[in-house]
């Protein structure tokens, strides 16, 4: 049965229940990873499909179903595999956010820190009211909130975050157990002797 390559919630959940089901790759960052997925799913965070898509992709068999917070990142690393697996990737539309909404079951790891979108919005707030207070004493502070906001205007025009690549980069979201190339191609290569 070919399968779309946008499935929604529901057309997910029901294929992941057949004989035919994908195999389940979240890019997500290894923390956010950490605090809840869909059961079985491996963990291949997208920056890591970025610098090895090739490695990677020729490692997958199968139907695979790429899943991350929305369906932003899903969708990048659909587009970074498409030349080594083809028309066999398909991206969770809404990812785990209408996954988790739908009440749908997730193992639950030992948690982590805020979803992504939650840290860039804490910070970029935070860094726009000092901004604007700080201007009450120094002027030209208010310059501050006006990079941020034309930073997160460029954000929302381009469907790029800079702020997120750095917070990726600190410490409370980095994990010793962060996935490699080296673990990733094993863990599917045992996944693929396994069926």
């Amino acid at each position: 049965m070919t399968r779309p390559t946008d499935l929604s919630v529901a057309e997910a959940r029901a294929w992941l229940g057949d004989a035919d089901a994908p195999v389940v790759l979240d890019v997500r960052t290894p923390a956010e990873f950490a605090g809840t997925h869909i059961d079985g799913a491996l963990n291949v965070p997208v920056d890591l499909i970025e610098r090895s898509a090739a490695e990677i992709g020729s490692q997958l068999e199968g139907e695979v179903l790429l899943v991350c917070r929305t369906d932003r990142r899903a969708h990048e690393a659909a587009r970074l595999l498409a030349p080594t697996i083809g028309g066999r990737g398909h991206v969770l539309v809404g990812g785990m956010t209408d996954w988790d909404e739908a009440g749908l079951p997730v193992e639950q790891g030992e948690g982590g820190p805020w979803a992504m979108e939650r840290q860039v919005r804490t910070v970029a707030g935070a860094l726009a009211l000092t901004g604007v207070l700080a201007s009450t004493v120094a002027p030209k502070a208010k310059w501050l909130s006006g990079g941020i906001g034309a930073g997160l205007l460029f954000a929302g025009l381009s469907d790029t975050c800079g702020m997120s690549k750095v917070l990726e980069k600190m410490p409370w979201n980095q994990r010793d157990d962060a996935p490699t190339v080296e673990s990733v191609t094993r863990e599917l290569a045992q996944g693929a002797a396994s069926h």
